[in-house]
């Protein structure tokens, strides 16, 4: 149950003082012309050709009120909304005196919604403001947003405190957050920017955008823990999809070349700065091409995305500049892992003989791990937080990709990739299996390595190799995470500060 501080109560008070005098405080009807910007806009615009015909021009605003400055007969106000700032000019003279003294006595708050009718002028401090003839509130704040403060360091670093520097309770009230911080607002205006020019790609490349189910009765696709949940109608259990893949390949079967989707995973696992529960994939299946052809995809479009939405395809994260311009580098984890850890796993062909090396040499992993997983733990400790700039890591173990094409010269590896920028994996591709028989063994193998206590384990889905076997053209598929991508382009370390609403856990 809510209890308003004494502020609150002020607020409150004045509430109900506006009621009193017959003042609607959150009234059905707004007038809006112009946004702060444009007004400002158009007012410079005009200036240029004609002073005097720029301060006729009329504009109705409205926005938050962000500061107040009372003079007497004359006080002057800044009002935000989403394009920007303005300055209302409030006089006695023009607004008369029940309405200006609703300011002059601070019924109408800092962070209250008001809107102002007036024209377009420039004060003698050179500030484009609206002289305002009609001033009326639109919702009144009962509670004050909280107030951040600066100080800016002798190294010329800018320190945040008050009473919302607390990271926790800025993701709590994301909307708080947005209103007292435009950088924040700026981040997920650019969030837009890149999902539009990840479309506009891919639409411009002949591929066609689908939606597939989110409620699935077999989840696959990724080695991933589902949530899960029961259809009460139907008595059925389904699961919250942890992959596209299985239903867009099926398309292929249908008769599509080339098909993407762009919508939200759910995966039941841990969560830190580059993992949340709920986040968002594109995924693409494009027949006739091979792991080789989508890695040319994949450099044109992060070049392309970087171009529209920063300007060029050089762009700085967390201090390190990063080019995606092609080409990229390609190397195998075979030799990348040889590099960097000084070991060659294949020769330890067995899950047994590669674990006692790793424990060797210090590595911690969990008794009776599949060979694949052995290898990937040796990748994501020793070659993984290297890999910069963009880069390509190509030929992954079989075991641990059940849905890729062997490579030609061994029976251990697929043709499988995964690229990395700035340390973290970006996405995943594969020459994809289009041999019903193969695949179908590929899945009894896998359920082999798995054990009880494993909770990404792929299921069996009878369903898709029945589409399968229908005749699946050969194709390439890939998958990337888009809040990471919107990570790089924002220049932002974690994960949640990409995500107006991150998960956290429940609030004591």
């Amino acid at each position: 149950m809510w209890q308003p501080n004494k502020i609150e109560e002020e607020r409150l008070d004045k509430l109900s003082r506006l009621e009193q005098l017959g003042i609607e405080a959150y009234p059905r009807r707004v007038e809006r012309t112009h946004t702060t910007a444009q007004a400002s806009r158009e007012f410079e615009s005009l200036e240029a050709r004609d002073g005097e015909t720029a301060e006729s021009l009329e504009v109705t605003v409205c926005g938050r009120i962000r500061r107040v400055n009372l003079k007497g007969k004359i006080s002057f106000m800044h009002i935000e909304d989403e394009s920007g700032r303005i300055q209302l000019l409030l006089r006695v003279n023009e607004l008369g005196e029940d309405v200006y003294n609703l300011v002059k006595e601070k019924l109408i708050d800092t962070d209250d919604f008001v809107q102002a009718r007036g024209t377009m002028m420039r004060t003698k401090a050179g500030e484009i403001s609206v002289l305002a003839h009609e001033f009326k509130l639109l919702s009144k704040s009962v509670s004050p947003l909280p107030v951040i403060k600066q100080q800016v360091m002798d190294d010329g670093t800018t320190v945040e405190y008050g009473e919302f520097s607390d990271v926790e309770a800025r993701y709590r009230q994301r909307y708080a957050d947005l209103a007292v911080n435009r950088s924040v607002r700026e981040v997920f205006i650019r969030r837009a920017e890149v999902l539009r020019a990840v479309r506009r790609f891919f639409d411009q490349e002949g591929f066609l955008e689908v939606e597939t189910p989110v409620l699935q009765p077999v989840y696959g696709g990724a080695a991933a823990r589902p949530f899960i949940t029961h259809h009460n109608q139907l008595k059925q259990d389904l699961y919250l999809r942890i992959s596209f893949e299985l239903y867009l390949k099926r398309l292929l079967v249908g008769g599509y070349d080339a098909v993407y989707e762009i919508g939200r995973d759910f995966r039941n696992e841990g969560v830190s700065f580059k993992h949340n529960p709920e986040f968002t994939m594109i995924e693409f299946y494009k027949a006739y091409t091979d792991y080789r052809g989508v890695m040319d995809i994949t450099e044109r479009l992060l070049a392309y995305v970087a171009q529209a939405v920063t300007g060029g395809t050089k762009i700085t994260f967390q201090g390190q500049e990063i080019e995606l311009a092609p080409p990229w580098p390609r190397l195998t984890m075979r030799d990348a892992i040889k590099q960097r850890a000084e070991i060659d796993y294949m020769d330890y062909p067995t899950a047994a003989a590669l674990e006692k090396v790793i424990r060797d040499g210090g590595g911690k992993v969990k008794p009776g791990e599949p060979w694949g997983k052995l290898v990937n733990h040796l990748f994501e400790e020793y070659v993984e937080p290297a890999l910069v700039q963009p880069t390509f890591i190509i030929d992954y173990p079989r075991d641990v990709s059940p849905f890729a094409k062997r490579v030609d010269y061994d029976d251990f590896h697929v043709e499988r990739f995964e690229f990395y920028i700035a340390g973290m994996e970006m996405g995943n591709a594969f020459t994809e299996l289009n041999d019903p028989r193969d695949q179908e063994q590929r899945f009894l193998d896998m359920a082999k390595l798995y054990r009880d206590t494993d909770d990404d384990a792929t299921p069996l889905d009878e369903d898709y190799l029945r589409a399968m076997r229908y005749g699946m053209p050969p194709n390439g598929g890939w998958g990337m995470g888009i809040d990471r991508l919107v990570m790089l382009m924002t220049d932002q370390r974690s994960i949640r500060d990409v995500l107006l609403y991150p998960h956290l856990r429940e609030e004591k």
